[in-house]
């Protein structure tokens, strides 16, 4: 389908090239009119200075004013108009008022001016030539203005047009910056909704149910009769994980309801890399054997690195603790000099479930997606010495 004729003519004017094709041609054209009609060397300057400096008009607006005073000139030293002076005028008055050089009616005065003073020299010119030109207390005399008076109007319209195709394009320009910002209020207005009822599905499908896991583990204690020391400390400890989630998903859930433009305020801080004692601890509570390994002098991270490395180590050692119970389970984390995080979390259980893909499960796609977000890699499956191996390398440099 071809491209209609007004969008590649407005096309071919706004490329770089048509100011020096449009300016070169004109003064070509004005070469051959004053080849074939010789003229003054003042009225021959002006002629080539109008047309030549039109060249230059977009890379250097205020040309314009040149192009106009040559123009003006070389009218002045003969008394007939050359058509390229005419055309290299309208062309840099019109630029003038597109450009704005000047204030548009500093430019109509200037140019009122230049075409009266023309007229001055082209009533003298006649006076000289014996021409039956009237004085200018006699009747009739107003006539011999007639000349300055339709520059005047000719400056008055090439500026006005000007002016009001850079108006135009200005009005055009704010209405579409007006229109790209209501898209990006409708926009983020669109996905603060949907963040609201994620919030509320959040709330309503998993806070309440670990509400109820913690109401019902601390009621086990002691509605259940004949329970063992260790199932009762079982007990309590189900109750402080349900309670710490629920902690952490008040969290979130303030987070998705507060507005991206607002601060969010937290009720306490997300964990770390230094929260990884207590929760090698907690997963010993729990019946598992854990061991927390720190190479490499401690650097803080971002947030966002700490948090990442702190729930893919959480993750693993949920794994561990469902896929591999009673297992060994050694969380190794380095602060390498080249400005990588790596994370190890290996256990010598049974290894990776038969019939399982090592990039299976909602868990590990969670933990794969959390190194990337911070720019690293996560690798999943088979031990070297058997058990099961998650390793994370998560690059800091760029923190």
């Amino acid at each position: 389908m071809s491209t209609p004729f007004p969008r590649r003519f407005r096309a071919w004017i706004a490329a770089p090239a048509y100011p020096w094709v449009t300016g070169g041609a004109l003064t070509a054209g004005a070469v051959a009119e004053l080849i074939a009609y010789p003229a003054s060397v003042t009225t021959t300057i002006g002629v080539l200075v109008s047309s030549a400096s039109l060249m230059w008009r977009r890379s250097l607006p205020p040309v314009s004013v040149l192009t106009v005073a040559a123009g003006l000139l070389g009218f002045a030293g003969d008394v007939s108009l050359y058509v390229s002076i005419m055309a290299s005028g309208l062309i840099a008055c019109y630029t003038l008022g597109r450009s704005r050089v000047l204030h548009p009616a500093v430019t109509v005065a200037g140019g009122a001016l230049g075409a009266l003073c023309v007229n001055l020299v082209h009533i003298n010119t006649w006076s000289r030539m014996d021409l039956p030109v009237p004085a200018l207390w006699e009747r009739g005399s107003l006539s011999l203005f007639a000349e300055s008076l339709l520059l005047t109007v000719v400056v008055f319209g090439a500026v006005m047009m000007g002016d009001a195709v850079r108006s135009r394009a200005e009005t055009l320009t704010e209405r579409s910056l007006a229109q790209a910002q209501l898209i990006a209020i409708e926009r983020r207005q669109a996905a603060e909704a949907e963040r609201a009822a994620i919030a509320r599905e959040l709330h309503d499908i998993v806070s309440h149910s670990v509400s109820m896991i913690a109401v019902q583990a601390e009621s086990a204690t002691y509605t259940t009769p004949g329970l063992t020391p260790e199932a009762r400390d079982g007990f309590q400890q189900i109750a402080g994980t349900a309670r710490s989630s629920m902690a952490e998903l008040r969290r979130l859930l303030g987070v998705l309801r507060t507005p991206q433009d607002k601060e969010t305020v937290l009720t306490a801080p997300q964990p770390t890399l230094d929260h990884l004692a207590e929760l090698v601890r907690q997963h010993r509570t729990v019946g598992g054997e854990a061991e927390l390994r720190v190479t490499g002098e401690r650097v803080p991270l971002p947030a966002v690195w700490e948090l990442s490395a702190y729930r893919i180590a959480q993750e693993a050692l949920t794994n561990a603790r469902k896929h591999a119970p009673g297992a060994r389970t050694v969380v190794e984390i380095h602060y390498g000099t080249d400005l990588l995080l790596t994370l190890r979390v290996r256990d010598d259980g049974p290894g990776p479930v038969r019939g399982q893909g090592p990039g299976a499960g909602h868990g590990l796609t969670g933990m794969r997606e959390r190194a990337a977000l911070v720019g690293g890699r996560l690798s999943a499956g088979a031990g070297p010495d058997g058990g099961f191996l998650v390793e994370a390398e998560l690059p800091w440099g760029s923190a």
